[in-house]
């Protein structure tokens, strides 16, 4: 009987074995497949890079895009259900600022992988798009959409360049206390050919920096009045009748708008499209006389 050839494969619990089914799965990194977007923004810049089927669980305020609405909701914008959070088996959180830093601990803490975005800017914002991409390996998809993003304000700002004047804009994210618009709101309103009223308070990453005095609106005098206040109903008598702001350029010309926050204080894709876009309508109709 002949005697079997030795069996030079190493067996499966060897160092060689072990060392080579790790290389294995380090050649081919693994990218989240299942992400809870604690936000509305990433939602929408998933969605645009064709990564829809990864989103897993949304926000309850997401709107963009259409079918985004029928994922389960786990949280609000402060709170989060941790439970429905866990349910759905996310491989990756993403969370924005430092109103969803305890949101994100608790994740981490839960044992999720987390990551957590702080843009202030138009340039941030773009940069969240990469880095989205990068996160899911969607590299190149991200740089396109990045280059429409940019060519679309870009061709917003040549038009309100055009513009006789820059009307001077006041927009407020919140009513009591009066709260000025954070940095890339009043970025919109310039890009826009507008004039931000508060221009050295926009750039308060906290709201408690961007808290303004009503008296100092007045004494301003906004020819323009944008209201996007994030989670309660806009109001605009109230706004007209706030003592002394009948004197405003803005409310004796009925220039007192409510503009959605999902297009203005949404840190994503859709202040630089659709949010733009209405700013300057509203900004470029007061030039008109409107």
């Amino acid at each position: 009987m002949t005697p079997a050839a030795p069996d030079d494969r190493p067996r499966a619990d060897s160092p060689t074995a072990v060392a080579d089914r790790i290389l294995a799965e380090a050649r081919a990194p693994r990218r989240p497949r299942r992400i809870a977007c604690l936000t509305e923004e990433t939602v929408e810049i998933l969605y645009g890079l064709g990564a829809g089927d990864l989103v897993v669980g949304v926000s309850k305020y997401v709107e963009r895009p259409p079918e985004a609405k029928r994922k389960p909701r786990v949280c609000a914008f402060v709170k989060a259900d941790f439970e429905a959070v866990a349910a759905v088996e996310p491989d990756l959180v993403l969370c924005f600022s430092d109103l969803q830093a305890e949101i994100a601990a608790e994740c981490a803490r839960r044992g999720m992988n987390v990551v957590v975005f702080n843009q202030r800017s138009v340039a941030e914002i773009l940069g969240v798009v990469l880095a989205v991409g990068g996160l899911v390996g969607l590299e190149a998809r991200a740089r396109a959409m990045v280059e429409a993003l940019t060519a679309h304000v870009g061709a917003v700002a040549e038009r309100a360049s055009r513009l006789p004047r820059r009307p001077r804009v006041h927009v407020e994210e919140w009513d009591e206390p009066l709260i000025t618009g954070i940095r890339w709101v009043a970025e919109v309103v310039e890009l826009a050919g507008g004039a931000y009223l508060f221009p050295e308070r926009a750039a308060g990453a906290a709201a408690k920096e961007r808290i303004v005095a009503p008296e100092e609106v007045v004494a301003r005098d906004p020819e323009v009045i944008l209201a996007s206040w994030c989670g309660k109903t806009v109001r605009l008598d109230a706004i007209r009748g706030r003592p002394g702001w009948d004197r405003t350029a803005a409310v004796r010309a009925g220039r007192v708008f409510d503009v959605s926050p999902t297009i203005l204080l949404q840190p994503g894709p859709a202040v630089l499209t659709d949010g733009l876009d209405e700013v300057h309508r509203l900004i470029a109709g007061a030039v008109a006389g409107r």
